[in-house]
């Protein structure tokens, strides 16, 4: 190590400000956006266009906990140890984003440390062991100030670490790059699926006379005339176009099958085997909680087919994320894989349809009728015959052909990009402690 480069400990680069600002709206307090323990939890980077919670809090909250560009924040309790400790850098100031409850400030003396730095020698997995271990608890784990200041991490010369930074920021400007495209993609793909199967856009088109065999409207290709009706029929699903079908989602169903885990639990490794946890969104996925099976009981669930495959609709059956669902393609996140008791597997007859139910079940209106499915009382969960029951509207085979040839290139860009995001975060983890202990130099 270069001799300009020393330990320090956190209390000698950073103040350490903890939050106890809760996420309740009182009448004698001021509006402020609330940085909950989720956002900094579910992310590296807090920006200005994320989702943040609408609150209040006292001038006194606001003065010490109101956030910074280049503050870091981290997870201070929770109800597993390894949970403690999770950081997040502050890269765009927010007007009126105030710090919220379970979380720390980690403000760099700017003379010392560069904030972006900060965020990355705590994100090694030094420093997190650190944090593990100042953890106290039994069935909730907490961090005390005193002992946050404790934690030491390299400090290299400010040049240094600003290189460092810029070397490491750039593998996560590409992550978010795809992050963005992803969420643009799957946009336009849910916005398709609206116009086509929830507005019926190109059957009203018909309808009215504004689309005439030969024509090519926006998003309507001329070849695609054929595949839409151009009449509405009254149906329990309301208004829907002539030939399409309002039946029972079991009437289309190939298998529905749902997962479980070996006796003992979840293993150290093996097959990876996926919950409610894992799965934040189409083609995001946290690899940070992933939990495994054995090799010959993933066989024994390949056998009863719950095992995932290409195309697969996951619905979340119980627990906290009941109704969640997700679909998958392109062996992401992995070429085998297999899926707990806390999920369904569903797959059509026809394959084809496969994205479109995914967009299907993904409508506000389907999500809260298959929350109301929910049969018990102490924990939330639905089971086979209320999935059975769901309703479903099922196109002629040409409209559901056209919005996947169509869908499919989005969706598969989709999982293209969270590959190479993958790639790339592993790549970035292991440049990490390299770059940190200064055996990989930059300028």
């Amino acid at each position: 190590m270069n001799n300009e480069w020393r330990t320090a400990k956190l209390s000698a680069v950073a103040e350490t400000i903890i939050s106890n600002v809760d996420k309740k709206t009182k009448p004698n307090e001021h509006p402020v956006l609330l940085c909950n323990y989720t956002d900094v939890y579910r992310n590296s980077f807090i920006l200005a266009d994320m989702d943040f919670m609408s609150a209040t809090a006292t001038k006194r909250e606001i003065a010490k906990c109101s956030l910074n560009e280049d503050d870091v924040i981290i997870t201070k309790d929770s109800e597993k140890y390894d949970d403690i400790g999770v950081p997040a850098l502050v890269r765009e100031n927010v007007p009126d984003l105030v710090c919220g409850y379970h979380l720390v400030i980690l403000r760099p003396a700017i003379s010392e440390i560069d904030g972006a730095y900060l965020f990355y020698a705590l994100s090694a997995k030094e420093a997190q062991q650190q944090f593990h271990s100042y953890a106290n608890g039994m069935t909730r784990f907490g961090l005390r100030k005193g002992d946050i200041g404790l934690v030491e991490i390299q400090l290299p010369p400010l040049p240094a670490q600003r290189a460092i930074s810029r070397v490491l920021g750039a593998f996560d400007d590409k992550i978010a790059l795809n992050s963005r495209m992803n969420a643009t993609l799957e946009a336009m793909a849910r916005a398709l699926f609206r116009a086509w199967f929830v507005d019926f856009e190109p059957v009203r088109a018909k309808q009215a006379g504004h689309w005439r065999r030969g024509q090519t409207l926006p998003g309507m290709p001329a070849e695609l005339y054929d595949a839409f009706p151009a009449e509405l029929t009254a149906t329990e699903l309301g208004e829907v176009p002539v030939g399409w079908q309002a039946r029972a989602l079991g009437d289309e169903l190939a298998a529905l099958v749902s997962g479980s885990r070996p006796r003992g639990g979840a293993v150290s490794s093996g097959v990876p085997s996926i919950g409610a946890e894992n799965v934040l969104g189409l083609g995001r996925y946290d690899f940070s909680k992933e939990k495994y099976v054995p090799p010959d009981f993933f066989d024994r669930l390949k056998r009863k087919g719950a095992d995932v495959r290409n195309g697969d609709v996951l619905l979340y059956k119980d627990g906290a994320k009941i109704g969640r669902k997700t679909y998958f393609d392109k062996g992401f996140p992995h070429a085998d894989c297999a899926v707990n008791e806390h999920a369904f597997i569903l797959r059509l007859r026809n394959a084809a349809a496969q994205r479109y139910l995914y967009f299907w079940l993904g409508q506000d209106w389907m999500t809260h009728k298959i929350i109301t499915l929910n049969s018990n009382t102490a924990q939330p969960g639905i089971n086979q015959a209320g999935v059975r029951s769901l309703p479903i509207l099922m196109p002629t085979d040409d409209a559901l052909s056209a919005f996947d040839d169509i869908v499919s290139d989005m969706t598969g860009r989709i999982f293209a990009n969270c590959h190479e995001s993958r790639n790339l975060a592993a790549m970035r983890d292991t440049l990490l402690p390299r770059l940190l202990s200064g055996e990989v130099r930059v300028e």
